[in-house]
């Protein structure tokens, strides 16, 4: 690496209200939990990411874990702000990153307001960045899984995060249609937290139930014998006696569970499915739908989309690092690529 290369720097952001990820050269360098840590005392942020989620749900009344986003947008902007400047601290301890012009190029949710544009790209500014480029996640998502989004193709992508699900129809590299919803991976988690505490009457934290939703998730209750998850061990407090105890829970009972959120995401899916343009129809008729983000891990959902739409629905092969890939891709491109803002 020259004198000059170093001077400028460029990184790839795919801020999600449950993990960031950030991408340099092509290479994915730091892959963490969006949550931090605080001191409440002197405000410190005493653990960012990983370390931070290990306290979550298991500090003392000294320390705080905050998530800086909620429903794919800043909730938090000191948080964030600190979140990201740790983040990219992470990335090479031994040289300093903040060269003279570090540029950015962030991802958004398509639904996102100009307030909430402002606080991302602030954020980014206070954490050194020089130059802040921003791409919508539909977008991204459509990159990152290898679509010539530039071509007069309608393709139909859904991304669903931890706070936000997209729906998008891209073509000729643009959004034609889209709808952003905020049901997405953590009211799954939400979901099975109170299904737990209702139809088990045990109380289990954020954490148990996002380890449910990732052992025994599903969309259907009948799956078939190679997709079908083994039961399993969940332990919390009982509400009754207060004691810990442990029950054992099926996917079938998760997928009753999550069926109102699934719901959601599905009338979002055929609401931006009447919005589209009849050519673009008729090609998505063909390509089918494009599945991304951790959501769409969830066993057995691109059966149930696809019983819905009755259109394939194909997963992406890296679901839940293809918004950050894509926002490399732009990164790269930055001068070809017209949908990006500055």
């Amino acid at each position: 690496m020259g004198l000059f290369d170093f001077l400028s720097q460029e990184i790839a952001i795919d801020l999600g209200t449950a993990n960031t990820l950030i991408i340099m050269n092509d290479k994915v360098v730091v892959d963490e939990p969006s949550i931090v840590a605080k001191d409440i005392q002197t405000g410190k942020i005493v653990a960012i990411g990983r370390k931070a989620q290990q306290m979550h749900g298991k500090t003392h009344k000294l320390i705080e874990t905050i998530r800086p986003l909620k429903d794919g947008v800043i909730a938090d902007f000191e948080s964030a702000e600190q979140m990201i400047r740790g983040m990219i601290n992470m990335i090479n301890s031994g040289t300093r990153l903040f060269s003279p012009s570090l540029r950015m190029v962030i991802c958004i949710p398509s639904g996102i307001t100009e307030v909430e544009k402002r606080a991302v790209r602030d954020s980014a500014e206070h954490a050194g960045a020089k130059d802040v480029f921003l791409i919508h996640e539909p977008m991204a998502a459509a990159l990152g899984i290898g679509i010539d989004v530039i071509e007069p193709m309608g393709n139909m992508i859904i991304d669903i995060g931890g706070g936000t699900s997209e729906i998008a129809v891209i073509a000729l590299g643009g959004i034609v249609c889209d709808k952003s919803i905020r049901v997405a991976g953590d009211d799954f988690t939400k979901d099975i937290e109170e299904y737990m505490r209702r139809q088990h009457n045990i109380l289990v934290g954020e954490r148990t139930a996002e380890k449910i939703k990732i052992e025994v998730g599903a969309a259907l209750p009948e799956l078939s014998e190679d997709k079908a998850p083994e039961p399993y061990a969940v332990r919390g407090r009982d509400l009754m006696t207060g004691i810990p105890k442990e029950i054992i829970v099926t996917y079938s009972e998760i997928s009753h569970a999550l069926d109102k959120s699934i719901a959601k995401i599905e009338e979002a899916i055929i609401s931006a499915l009447e919005l589209t343009p009849p050519e673009l129809s008729a090609d998505i008729y063909k390509t089918g739908i494009y599945l991304t983000g951790g959501g769409s891990m969830l066993r057995g959902l691109e059966d149930r989309i696809s019983a819905k739409t009755k259109l394939p629905v194909h997963i992406a092969e890296d679901p839940l690092r293809a918004v950050a890939r894509g926002t490399s891709i732009a990164l790269k491109n930055i001068d070809k690529f017209q949908f990006l803002e500055r």
